[in-house]
């Protein structure tokens, strides 16, 4: 089961203001990336779901932060149907985040009190969210709507707690343009976590990459 509450969760993605997405099949270049990850500041990471067998290495995964990386959140991303969800909630998933609005996630979920992040792309969708509990709302994809319309959701209604995913990037002029918008964190991936940083083993690289990311998004939020 979860080790922390949606409350918990939704609190971190607030603080940390991002979470990194990633997904391999090698379980050892995972615990290095997650562990690269942490080490940046990063305490939340999306295991994207993406493979075959992908919930075994998830499995591993979490086994290894809960050891030996005290404080990391483990979540699971493009999850598409209930069923999956709750394999992924049984292996200990703290948050469960989809590219589409699912009522049938969204009620195993909740009877689990685990955090559920729907893709949304339009305000009829995400008022449903919100009617069905979700917390944070990830607009995706990011780069087809932009921070202007995040700031167009957010003038009648400013409650809503928004997480912009694909279309980010770790420059001070992407993020800031996000966090000036009024997102509550952003997703990030393969802009993060970069091919030639996996090719290369580069978990220095990606260590660095995560401060200074983090270090962005403080400095864009005063």
């Amino acid at each position: 089961m979860a080790q922390y509450s949606r409350l918990e969760v939704a609190q971190a993605m607030k603080d940390t203001g991002m979470i990194p997405l990633f997904f391999n099949s090698d379980i050892e270049l995972s615990k290095n990336v997650l562990k690269a990850c942490y080490n940046g500041g990063a305490r939340l990471l999306e295991f994207t779901s993406r493979g075959d067998f992908a919930h075994e290495v998830f499995g591993e995964l979490n086994k290894y932060a809960i050891k030996e990386l005290p404080g990391m959140i483990l979540g699971v991303g493009s999850v598409t149907d209930a069923a999956s969800a709750s394999l992924y909630m049984a292996l200990g998933a703290n948050f469960v985040v989809t590219p589409v609005l699912r009522e049938d996630i969204a009620i195993v979920c909740n009877r689990r009190k685990v955090l559920f992040s729907p893709g949304c792309g339009s305000v009829a969708d995400i008022a449903r969210a919100e009617e069905l509990g979700c917390e944070i709302i990830k607009l995706f994809p990011g780069d087809i709507y932009g921070p202007k319309f995040v700031k167009a959701i957010l003038g009648p209604q400013p409650w809503t707690s928004i997480m912009p995913t694909g279309g980010v990037s770790p420059t001070e002029e992407n993020l800031k343009g996000w966090f000036d918008a009024g997102v509550t964190c952003v997703g990030m991936g393969s802009q993060l976590i970069s091919k030639d940083i996996l090719a290369n083993k580069n978990y220095a690289k990606l260590e660095q990459n995560v401060k200074d990311a983090l270090a962005i998004i403080k400095a864009v939020r005063k």
